[in-house]
């Protein structure tokens, strides 16, 4: 046996010394303090939430408080109720109105669409499938917003290849019908409620597939399994067991087309007709007309939309699919 062998090797302390100075003392002080850390972490996103983003809420319902003056133009920061009363007007009304109803309507069609392929993906797709479900939904979030609604208004326009497909097929008449309704209708889909619709639910529909998917995911198997095999339709599979287990996911969904729909102005400003959404009101009113208050008390509506239909997920439990 070699003398190597029988002399104890040295072993490492089992506490290292100190680095020593402010880096050592920083570093002792976080050892002993975790929470310390933790919230100079987060001090930045924090401050710059409630500065940039809170405090610029607030600034706006602050806003909304004041009043135009008719004469001058200039804006008179007194407290009233007078912006409040003016948005509560017929032509301003129409606008809150329209704007909830297509919220509404997209979030429905949305849902319609959204369930059977996201079942197919909870259920079927595996491997490869899944991959190309997950690159088919997410790629068209990938292009720029302005060149899907471009190229969607050139698809909807009155030479478009809509047209000259229902021209082919001899439906022609189908959709001149449809656009001689009076509301939903226009010269052309490019330039109506329906067109509006349409692009709306394409630029959003991602938004509502994934996380009805991802409650999908969650229901077991067996119980469909379960409920076909004690004699319940398909039907009443849905109704009693799949619909009730994925509408979390549904509701979770339902927040960003709802939300989006709600907020946005792009897409009614190129696709459309002259009638006026929330977020074209805003615009309108804070750079052509100059009437900031009533702008703020326009941007209030959705939030306070928001923070009821917010309210109403969380009950449901919304948030736990997301």
């Amino acid at each position: 046996m070699s003398l190597d062998a029988t002399m104890p090797r040295a072993t490492a302390p089992a506490i290292l010394p100190g680095s020593g100075g402010m880096r050592g003392a920083l570093s002792d002080l976080f050892w002993r303090r975790p929470k310390v850390l933790l919230l100079l972490m987060l001090l930045p996103p924090v401050l710059w939430l409630g500065i940039v983003y809170i405090g610029s809420l607030f600034a706006l319902l602050a806003q909304s408080f004041f009043s135009i003056d008719e004469f001058s133009g200039l804006i008179n920061r007194q407290f009233t109720l007078k912006t409040y009363g003016d948005l509560l007007q017929a032509a301003n009304l129409d606008i809150i109105l329209r704007t909830v109803t297509m919220a509404a309507l997209v979030t429905l069609a949305s849902a319609i669409i959204a369930f059977p392929i996201a079942y197919y993906a909870a259920r079927y797709a595996r491997g490869r499938w899944k991959a190309l479900f997950y690159l088919g939904v997410m790629l068209p979030l990938w292009s720029s917003y302005l060149v899907k609604i471009y190229a969607w208004k050139l698809i909807l326009a009155k030479e478009g290849i809509l047209t000259w497909l229902l021209a082919k097929l001899n439906l022609l008449w189908l959709l001149d019908a449809w656009l001689s309704l009076p509301v939903v209708g226009g010269n052309s889909l490019s330039v109506s409620f329906t067109g509006t619709f349409i692009v709306f639910v394409y630029v959003w529909l991602p938004f509502m597939i994934l996380p009805v998917q991802a409650a999908l995911e969650r229901v077991p198997g067996n119980l469909v399994e379960a409920s076909s095999d004690l004699g319940a339709s398909p039907g009443q599979t849905f109704r009693n067991v799949l619909f009730p287990l994925a509408l979390p996911g549904i509701v979770a969904g339902s927040i960003f087309t709802f939300s989006l729909t709600l907020g946005d102005y792009i897409i009614p400003q190129i696709i459309g007709t002259s009638r006026l959404f929330i977020g074209q009101a805003v615009y309108s009113q804070q750079g052509t007309a100059g009437n900031i208050p009533l702008a703020a008390a326009f941007t209030v509506v959705p939030i306070v939309i928001m923070g009821f239909y917010l309210w109403g997920a969380k009950r449901m439990g919304a948030f736990d699919a997301l």
